[in-house]
C-alpha cells in the first residue's frame, strides 16, 4: 500500500497573503527576504536545488513581485502551488488543522500587548493551584530575551516566567533542573485546564538550563498543550480507516494527541529529518508520515536570524535527496508550511503569508497547481489518495499528480 509524507517547514512563507493588511504584514516575504539577506552577506545566491526543482521559486513568483534571489529558479519535476490561509489566525494549530481539513473560523482569545497582560483572577487561581510563590514576566516577549532578563530572578525566587506573543498562547519558561521538568509540565497542564474558558489556543512549556544570563539555553524538552481541533481532522479519519499516522516532532502536541497512531519526539533539524527518513525506510505500510520541522520558526524566524534560516534551508535541501531516495515508487511527498515567520520583519511574531505547497513523486513532470485558496486543499488531496470520503473543506488536486 502507498504512503504519504508531509514535511512542514514551520514558519516558511513566500509572500504576503491577500488579507495581510489585517495583520499589518503587507510586505512580508520569508523566502525572498532570507534569500536577499544571504546574497548581501555571502556575496552569492542561496542554493536550494531540490526545492527549486520541485517548484519553490515558481510558487513564490506566482504571488509576489519581490525578486526571488535563488541560484536556481526553474522547476524540473514536481507539482507546486502557493496556498492562502482562511483561518482567522496565523498560529501553528490553525495552520496545521486547516491543512488537515479543519480551518479555524472562530477567533482565539488573545492577550493585550501591555505590562501585566494576564488577568489577575486567572493568575491567582494558577498560583493557588500550583503552589508557586508567584510568577514573573506577564508580558509580550521574545522567549530567549525574557529568559536572559528574568532567568536569574527565576532561579533565586522559584517563580516561573510567564509570557505571551501575538498568537493565542500562554508560555512558561522554567529551569529544567532547578524548577524541574515534570514540575514545569504539571504547572502548564494546570494552566491549560484554566485557560479553556478564555479560548487560549496553546500553553507551551519552555524549559531551559544554564547558570546565569550569559549561558541560559532553551532545551529540546518543549511541550505544547493545545486545545483539541474543533472537528475531526484528516488524521482522525485516517486512523479510523486503519491507516497508520506517524507524528514526528510536535505534531502530536498540535493535535492534542488525537488522530495519531504513534508519536516520535526529536530535537533539532538533523534529528527530525533522521527520524523521518527512518520512518520512511521502516516497515510501515498504508501510512501517513507527518513531520513538523519546528527549528525554522523557533530558532531563526522568531529570533530574527535570516542568515541562520538560509543555512538551515540549505541543509534541509541537501537532506531532501535522502528523503526522496528512501521513498517507495507509489509514495507521495508533500512539503508545505503552517504560516510565515519573516526574520527581517518588524517584531518577533508570525507573518500572514502564502505558503508553498509542493508535491513530488518519481517521474512527475513540472506541474503548476496554481494558487490554492485554502491550506485544506492538501488534506483533501491526501484524503483522496487514501480513498477516504471527501473532507468538509478543500479541493483535491490529486488528479494533477497522476
Amino acid at each position: 500500500m502507498p504512503r504519504a509524507i508531509i514535511l512542514v517547514i514551520d514558519g516558511f512563507g513566500i509572500g504576503a497573503a491577500p488579507d495581510a493588511i489585517e495583520f499589518n504584514d503587507v510586505g512580508a516575504n520569508t523566502l525572498a527576504h532570507i534569500a536577499q539577506t544571504y546574497l548581501e552577506q555571502r556575496g552569492h545566491k542561496l542554493s536550494l536545488p531540490n526545492l527549486t526543482d520541485m517548484g519553490l521559486a515558481a510558487a513564490c513568483q506566482a504571488v509576489t513581485s519581490d525578486p526571488v534571489l535563488l541560484a536556481q529558479t526553474r522547476p524540473s519535476g514536481g507539482a507546486y502551488a502557493a496556498a492562502a490561509e482562511i483561518s482567522s489566525g496565523k498560529d501553528t494549530p490553525s495552520g496545521h488543522w486547516e491543512m488537515t481539513g479543519v480551518p479555524v473560523l472562530f477567533d482565539w482569545g488573545y492577550y493585550p500587548d501591555k505590562p501585566d497582560c494576564f488577568p489577575a483572577a486567572f493568575l491567582n487561581r494558577l498560583i493557588d493551584g500550583t503552589g508557586v510563590p508567584g510568577v514573573l514576566g506577564c508580558c509580550h516577549a521574545s522567549g530567549t530575551d525574557i529568559i536572559r532578563d528574568l532567568g536569574e530572578q527565576h532561579l533565586s525566587t522559584g517563580k516561573p516566567i510567564c509570557y505571551t506573543s501575538a498568537d493565542s498562547v500562554f508560555q512558561v519558561a522554567a529551569h529544567e533542573e532547578e524548577f524541574g521538568l515534570e514540575n514545569l509540565y504539571e504547572f502548564c497542564q494546570i494552566a491549560r485546564d484554566l485557560l479553556y474558558e478564555a479560548n487560549i489556543g496553546r500553553v507551551i512549556a519552555r524549559p531551559f538550563t544554564g547558570t546565569d544570563s550569559k549561558n541560559f539555553t532553551r532545551t529540546g524538552n518543549r511541550r505544547d498543550y493545545s486545545v483539541e481541533p474543533p472537528d475531526r481532522t484528516l488524521l482522525d479519519y485516517l486512523v479510523e480507516s486503519g491507516t497508520e499516522v506517524c507524528g514526528i516532532g510536535k505534531i502530536s502536541d498540535i493535535f492534542a494527541n488525537r488522530g495519531i497512531s504513534h508519536s516520535t519526539r526529536a530535537t533539532g533539524l538533523e534529528s527530525l529529518l533522521d527520524e523521518t527518513i527512518a520512518q520512511i525506510r521502516g516497515d510501515h505500510d498504508n501510512a501517513l508520515i507527518f513531520t513538523n520541522l519546528v527549528n525554522f520558526d523557533q530558532d531563526f524566524g522568531h529570533r530574527r536570524d535570516p542568515l541562520g534560516y538560509a543555512e538551515a534551508l540549505e541543509y534541509f535541501d541537501q537532506r531532501l535527496s535522502d528523503v526522496q531516495s528512501s521513498m517507495k515508487e507509489a509514495d507521495l511527498l508533500f512539503i508545505t508550511s503552517d504560516h510565515g515567520c519573516d526574520p527581517t520583519w518588524r517584531g518577533t511574531d508570525h507573518t500572514r503569508e502564502y505558503v508553498p505547497l509542493l508535491a513530488w513523486r518519481p517521474d512527475l513532470p513540472p506541474t503548476s497547481l496554481g494558487i490554492r485558496q485554502t491550506f485544506a486543499d492538501l488534506g483533501q488531496t491526501v484524503a483522496e489518495f487514501f480513498h477516504l470520503p471527501p473532507l468538509s473543506h478543500g479541493t483535491s488536486f490529486l488528479i494533477d499528480l497522476r
